[in-house]
């Protein structure tokens, strides 16, 4: 039984530090605070209107608190407003709810809320559902109020949590489905199905475009959680680190869509023959296994601030670089005297090498290093381009006459 108990602490305390936990915590303190402030302000015995404006600020990071918070809450207050108006009209029916949903959607746009105009809907939904008295309307905008406030505060002063694991470990989702890939290239199709084998591979890399597209989304919302949080020291270079290593992984993923339709190709040319000698085909097998464990390590390096294994990290993304080169040369001088000896489709070969030459130029580390430099230099002039915008603004602000 002591076991049991310490076990389950251990797993409590690890999913309090996980940004999904911190983020329903700090959600359910929001609401709760702001239905307690409610309680004492509203004449309504149920202010549920105020913990409900408190959950819809609360879900973003303080980054986005404090540059989308005010169309939010000004999507809610709208939505409020409109709902309170069917309320005393109407009250909630089939119809009525169909002409809420309209005039919300209608007033969000004209109100300029941008991408929370369904908000407006939403909150006016949820609202009427609540709002069933013409004169509790001002008690539901003082609630709405609350909330809002609440939320605000909850935001600013609770700190949020910071969604680089999550970005991380898709970064490394990302890495191992191309790592596989990878080893299924190498894998010397036989028989007369190779050329159906090439496809379904063909068909592998371009699903890696939406795999980017969701690795993108997750870096998105990590970069705006390091954004002004006081628990981040570093967060401009760990989201250059995350944003530019995502960059080298799409950039790959590109060349590896581009290498599979390569080989599909050469199947097709060749439906009878193997599509290289057995040499060739094991200098290819070689190559591209240590390419696959290069790219691992390339995740697990530029997610070093997750894993704490950045040392580690870049010695084996060197190793298994020099590794695959040296049998990327060997693979080179193979393919040369076969072409010699048979010219034929010696493009597609040709086209092969280079695409493998592209893929682990972008995964060396001194490349990385340049190109990691290089926005860091970018957003240095950036900011000073800022800095000097704000400094002679200030400067004709005070020549102005008195």
């Amino acid at each position: 039984m002591p076991e049991m108990i310490s076990s389950l602490a251990t797993r409590v305390a690890r999913r309090r530090r996980e940004p999904v936990a911190v983020q329903a915590l700090r959600s359910t303190a929001a609401a709760v605070i702001s239905y307690v402030v409610a309680l004492r302000l509203s004449s309504e015995p149920n202010p549920l209107t105020a913990p409900l404006t408190a959950l819809l600020v609360v879900q973003v990071t303080l980054y986005s608190t404090l540059t989308t918070s005010i169309r939010r809450v000004n999507s809610v207050v709208v939505g409020v407003l409109i709902a309170i108006g069917f309320s005393v009209l109407v009250g909630l029916t089939w119809w009525s709810l169909g002409l809420l949903i309209l005039a919300s959607l209608v007033v969000g746009h004209l109100v300029r809320v941008d991408e929370f105009v369904p908000e407006v809907a939403i909150s006016a939904m949820l609202v009427l559902g609540v709002t069933q008295v013409a004169n509790t309307a001002w008690d539901r905008v003082l609630e709405t109020v609350i909330g809002a406030v609440i939320g605000l505060l909850v935001n600013l002063l609770v700190a949020p949590p910071v969604w680089v694991g999550p970005a991380g470990t898709a970064i490394t989702d990302l890495a191992l489905r191309m790592s596989r890939l990878l080893d299924h290239l190498g894998e010397e199709p036989l028989g007369p199905a190779k050329v159906e084998q090439a496809a379904a591979r063909l068909h592998e890399a371009r699903r890696l475009d939406n795999d980017i597209a969701q690795v993108d989304a997750a870096l998105r919302q990590a970069e705006d959680s390091l954004r002004l949080n006081p628990r981040v020291k570093e967060g401009l270079l760990f989201r250059l680190v995350l944003r530019t290593g995502l960059d080298t992984l799409e950039i790959c993923a590109v060349v590896l869509r581009v290498a599979c339709r390569t080989l599909a190709d050469l199947a097709r040319a060749r439906p009878q023959d193997p599509l290289f000698d057995t040499g060739t085909a094991a200098a290819l097998r070689e190559v591209l296994r240590h390419t696959a464990i290069a790219v691992e390590s390339f995740a697990q390096l530029i997610t070093a601030q997750v894993s704490a294994n950045a040392e580690e990290a870049e010695a084996r993304l060197t190793g298994e670089l020099a590794v695959a080169r040296a049998h990327r040369d060997r693979l080179a001088d193979l393919l040369l005297a076969a072409a010699r000896e048979d010219p034929a489709h010696w493009q597609l070969r040709g086209a092969l090498l280079s695409e493998i030459d592209r893929v682990l130029d972008e995964l060396d580390v001194d490349k990385r290093s340049q190109r990691l430099l290089e926005e860091l230099d970018r957003q240095a002039a950036r900011t000073h381009r800022r800095g000097g915008l704000r400094g002679r603004l200030w400067e004709r602000l005070r020549g102005l006459p008195k």
